[in-house]
């Protein structure tokens, strides 16, 4: 039997919850294909750029639930998990991912809209007369 890691990443309202299992390197994204979930080319590299560093692109297969935000959250939440997993896999990739700083969990959050402005720091025109 294959043993499983599973990890979680997030980025803005992002969720991304990672099942990794040693295999042919196959990625799936909510039940589709990386390519095609990702279809922009940034995206795709940013989501699975912890499989780059570490050279290991075709060791595993991973299994992708991931939920919230737009699809730049989502890439980095990705992203994150898929950096935990190979650390929980290999301590010694750690070094490299830390160095890229993509163990580091991005606190930026959209600021809140405040009352009496029209966003969060806009405020209505003015008018002077």
């Amino acid at each position: 039997m294959k043993e499983v890691i599973d990890t979680v990443g997030r980025r803005k309202t992002s969720v991304a919850r990672v099942f990794m299992t040693t295999g042919k390197g196959r990625v799936v994204i909510n039940k589709l294909p990386a390519e095609e979930y990702f279809r922009d080319e940034v995206k795709r590299m940013h989501a699975l750029r912890p499989l780059a560093l570490t050279e290991r692109t075709e060791d595993f297969d991973i299994k992708v639930n991931v939920k919230g935000g737009g699809l730049s959250g989502q890439s980095g939440a990705v992203s994150l998990a898929i950096a935990r997993a190979i650390t929980e896999f290999d301590e010694s990739a750690r070094a490299v991912l830390k160095q890229e700083r993509l163990l580091t969990r991005d606190p930026r959050m959209v600021e809140r809209k405040k009352f009496g402005r029209k966003k969060a720091r806009k405020s209505f025109q003015f008018s002077k007369r």
